[in-house]
């Protein structure tokens, strides 16, 4: 695991500490090797079984730090975004936070029946704002919308895009201090996307401390200083972005050909080297 002077935060106050944090489901099964699977069948007992989604996680993480999270499906990535966020309670750990961590998405419970202006109004409460900073916000939300006259409709009268715009508008419409952002809120048409970038890029700048889930390793590069590599809810690396980035390329090569030993053998390298 980096250490603080690897990711040039030594000087600056922590953020977030995620102290040996783990994460497990049960899930409904389709195998039937498990002999309790196949006992439970026989007892007309839906079968399920335990998925560790995070698995003793901890790091901490400083003041003007931009945290990018990757891996593949199914590393945990989106799931250590939750808990950081406070949306999903861990198995076991714990995480502790300077001020509120904020989980931009875009399923946001809006009103169908409301206009979208109406419902402008209702989500900038629910995410925190006052009245005045309702207000304030509305015009800025209402132009990244991009709804035109639409944003006067009401809701069950939109597209599913139209509904994702504003979705998006109104998740954005605060500026908190530890900003966690889902690249899988990006939504939308060319046009929209290109404001939606600026809109999370003004909001990296403000933000103490930032951490980004993305499959793009050039976003990663482009926006964050850090790098955690999270595989099978376990992090692999944690370091400066220069030095994780090449390695985590260089991995997804292997892994991407399909050779499950060499890849494992280059992950258990990597993870060994980082566990220092």
């Amino acid at each position: 695991m980096a250490s603080e002077a690897s990711t040039g935060a030594t000087e600056s106050a922590v953020t977030v500490k995620v102290d040996n944090v783990s994460v497990s489901y049960k899930v409904l099964s389709k195998e039937n090797r498990d002999r309790k699977v196949g006992i439970s069948r026989i007892l007309g007992i839906e079968p399920r079984v335990r998925v560790n989604a995070l698995q003793n996680v901890s790091f901490a993480s400083y003041s003007g730090e931009a945290i990018g999270l990757v891996g593949v499906n199914g590393s945990g990535k989106s799931t250590l975004l939750r808990v950081i966020a406070g949306l999903e309670a861990p198995s076991a750990g714990s995480v502790a936070a300077v001020a509120q961590p904020v989980l931009l998405g875009v399923s946001a419970a809006l009103v169908p029946t409301l206009s979208g202006r109406e419902n402008v109004r209702l989500g900038c409460l629910a995410i925190g704002l006052s009245p005045s900073e309702v207000r304030d916000v509305m015009p800025s939300v209402v132009e990244l919308a991009s709804l035109g006259g639409a944003i006067d409709y009401p809701m069950n009268s939109y597209s599913s895009g139209m509904a994702a715009r504003l979705r998006f508008a109104i998740a954005t419409a605060a500026s908190p201090e530890i900003l966690l952002i889902d690249e899988a809120l990006a939504t939308g048409d060319a046009s929209f996307k290109i404001k939606s970038k600026k809109k999370m890029d003004s909001l990296r700048e403000k933000a103490g401390t930032f951490f980004l889930v993305s499959h793009s390793i050039g976003t990663v590069r482009s926006m964050c200083s850090r790098i955690i590599w999270l595989d099978r809810g376990v992090i692999v690396a944690d370091g400066p972005t220069k030095q994780i980035s090449p390695l985590y390329q260089k991995w997804t090569k292997i892994h991407s050909a399909g050779d499950s030993d060499k890849s494992s053998e280059f992950l258990a390298e990597v993870a060994a080297e980082y566990s220092r």
